[in-house]
């Protein structure tokens, strides 16, 4: 990817900042969805998204066009308190709706505006419900499919591709995942200092902590509430929340078990793994190199684009060039499988 800030956005927080609130997300209005709701092994429940270009309801650019039968299908996998409305999914969604693609966004529990009924929530290295995910869409879908994960949604993406090895390609074609803290541990360091504590910790635990003491409500005594509250970054409040409630001993134990970084050279399937080196949220020092990657591993990792930021240069700047991109990667990979198949 040959992407350079424009002049400016100079610096990666304000890359990431003015993106996410005021830069174009779709060259139409925004996209509609039609929500699905499914039962998950454990009793539980996760809510899905789908596009609904080609729908008589739809309202999106006047270049979009319904998929046909056998398109391929985009999955999108959100970020930390992301949902199918973050800037990054509607600029996917407008991607797919231009090309023809069909598009899905599954939520995380408790991310789709209602929380999840059960004992636990969601967390970076959700490897097995990225795979349940993966092959109830595979096999509901005739084309081939494709999948992105931004952030939290990237490492768990990569994270379940390593795990399944030659076995991925029999739910996806491709993966891709972008601006994703693949090393949890140098991402929570980085996160939990100085400006990024003071304001996008602050973000995080904002709507983190309200979810936190409801699943409580719902389940008394499932961890020390007073705790939560008083918890100041997201080491804490992993190590007193996400790390027990998901079977990992402390917040350590988490991110050591849960970062996809050690496992990339495990990956059998075309994957991209995009990080722009000024990402405040993941230090350039902590990306994988060549040879941490693997042969079915692609590296981008452009100077400038801040977290999930990537914005064009025309003021108040767009926000499609990245899913333009990565969109055409993942497009480009599974048409060379076509030709030579």
């Amino acid at each position: 990817m040959n992407y350079r800030a424009p002049w400016w956005l100079p610096g990666g927080n304000l890359q990431t900042i003015w993106p996410a609130l005021y830069a174009r997300r779709v060259f139409g209005e925004h996209p509609q969805y039609r929500r699905e709701r499914w039962t998950t092994p454990d009793g539980d429940f996760l809510d899905v998204d789908w596009l609904s270009n080609g729908a008589p309801t739809l309202v999106t650019s006047c270049t979009a066009r319904p998929p046909a039968p056998k398109a391929p299908l985009l999955v999108l996998f959100h970020g930390l308190e992301g949902s199918s409305r973050s800037h990054y999914a509607e600029a996917f969604a407008d991607f797919a709706a231009e090309r023809g693609l069909a598009f899905a966004v599954p939520h995380f529990r408790g991310c789709s505006g209602e929380l999840n009924q059960g004992p636990r929530a969601y967390h970076s290295g959700d490897h097995e419900e990225i795979g349940w995910i993966l092959s109830r869409l595979r096999a509901q879908h005739q084309g081939p499919l494709i999948a992105v994960g931004v952030s939290l949604g990237g490492n768990a993406l990569m994270r379940w591709a390593g795990e399944a090895g030659a076995e991925a390609g029999q739910s996806v074609s491709a993966v891709a995942s972008v601006c994703s803290p693949i090393d949890l541990a140098a991402g929570s360091q980085a996160i939990g200092r100085g400006f990024n504590r003071l304001v996008y910790t602050t973000m995080f635990l904002r709507s983190m902590k309200p979810k936190a003491m409801e699943k409580l409500r719902q389940h008394p005594g499932l961890f020390d509430g007073e705790r939560v509250m008083a918890a100041r970054d997201l080491y804490q409040f992993d190590d007193i929340f996400t790390a027990p409630l998901h079977g990992f001993r402390n917040a350590d134990d988490y991110y050591a078990r849960a970062s996809a970084k050690p496992h990339l050279h495990r990956i059998r399937i075309p994957a991209l793994v995009l990080n722009a080196l000024n990402d405040p949220f993941v230090p350039a020092a902590s990306l994988p190199r060549s040879q941490d990657a693997g042969s079915f591993v692609t590296l981008w990792q452009p100077k400038t684009g801040g977290h999930v930021g990537f914005p064009d240069g025309h003021l108040p700047g767009h926000v499609r060039t990245m899913p333009d991109e990565v969109g055409g990667w993942l497009l480009a990979t599974i048409a060379r499988a076509a030709t030579s198949a």
